[in-house]
């Protein structure tokens, strides 16, 4: 059962896109993206992912949204905590390292998430909308809490310049902005843009994997540096925190789909908000453990593998 629904999550466009991408990169053909065309498809997919939310939004209601919403802000604050005691004491990392590390898989990718919503619907497996929501309040937390484990080991680091980046950068920003068009503008008037931000939907995600399957590539090559522990946690970490997620969506009542979304809010690695964060906050930090872990290795773990097996624990909670 469970490996009939690995090969069904494998056999989609985005993630054959994926892996085809990274196994041509490896064996050194350039099947890049044209560089302008990178930032378009990834501004569209973000704001595609803020409208659905948005539309979703304005039906729920405050009694469909507030138990969801502090399973999210306690998943933001539990997430990073794990990620950091088990990079920091089982791979013997230093605390800026470990607070790297944590940070982004306290917060959130929106790819895989993305993915995620891409498979439940090709499954007719439903889901509470407003979660987009939820998306953008864990890329925050989780940061913010992971660059507060770093505090006392750093000096000089620029921490309102990091919490700016986070909270003003261009992922959440896109998906606010989604959000609130969605909202205000509601479904039936957001029917004359189904053709572009609906029907296209697929096809954006699959170019954008084709990119991400060559940087994943490239961040494999690393992987012997990162060490066999690093490697390691960069799959139990997401399937730790995966699990916990699965499990609150369940003690709220998600439905089935709103199960695994939350597993994957939690068991997912940022590879966007949290490296810019990072980037500024800790710059001590090691990209080829922080990189590695997130996007060369959790990140095919969850497109292959993950994905499934967060469904199939939702299956089994609800």
């Amino acid at each position: 059962m469970f490996a009939a629904s690995i090969m069904d999550n494998l056999l989609t466009a985005p993630v054959i896109a994926f892996l085809v991408a990274l196994i041509a990169t490896l064996f050194r053909f350039d099947v890049r993206l044209p560089e302008s065309l990178y930032p378009i498809i990834s501004t569209f997919l973000l704001l595609a992912i803020g409208l659905k939310g948005g539309r979703a939004l304005a039906a729920a209601s405050l009694a469909d949204l507030w138990k969801p919403l502090i399973v999210s802000i306690i998943l933001g604050i539990v997430t990073p905590l794990i990620a950091f005691t088990l990079f920091r004491f089982a791979g013997r990392l230093s605390v800026i390292n470990a607070s790297a590390l944590a940070a982004h898989y306290g917060s959130v990718s929106a790819v895989t998430f993305t993915v995620l919503l891409t498979t439940l619907e090709a499954r007719e497996i439903t889901y509470e909308g407003y979660m987009t929501g939820l998306l953008a309040i864990l890329e925050i937390i989780g940061i913010v809490v992971a660059l507060f484990l770093a505090r006392g080991a750093t000096e000089g680091s620029d921490w309102k310049s990091a919490l700016s980046e986070v909270v003003r950068g261009k992922s959440i920003a896109l998906l606010g902005i989604g959000i609130v068009i969605g909202y205000v503008v509601g479904p039936t008037r957001l029917a004359p843009t189904d053709p572009v931000f609906v029907g296209l939907f697929a096809g954006a995600l699959t170019l954008f994997l084709i990119e991400l399957g060559v940087i994943a590539a490239e961040r494999l090559r690393d992987i012997k540096s990162a060490g066999p522990v690093v490697v390691l946690l960069g799959i139990l970490v997401p399937l730790t925190n995966g699990f916990l997620g699965a499990l609150g969506g369940a003690a709220v009542g998600l439905s089935t789909g709103g199960v695994a979304v939350m597993a994957v809010l939690a068991g997912s690695a940022s590879y966007i908000a949290a490296p810019a964060a990072v980037r500024i906050a800790l710059p001590q930090a090691s990209p080829g453990l922080y990189v590695t872990a997130s996007l060369g290795i959790t990140f095919p773990f969850n497109l292959t593998v993950g994905i499934p097996l967060y469904i199939a624990m939702a299956q089994a909670l609800t």
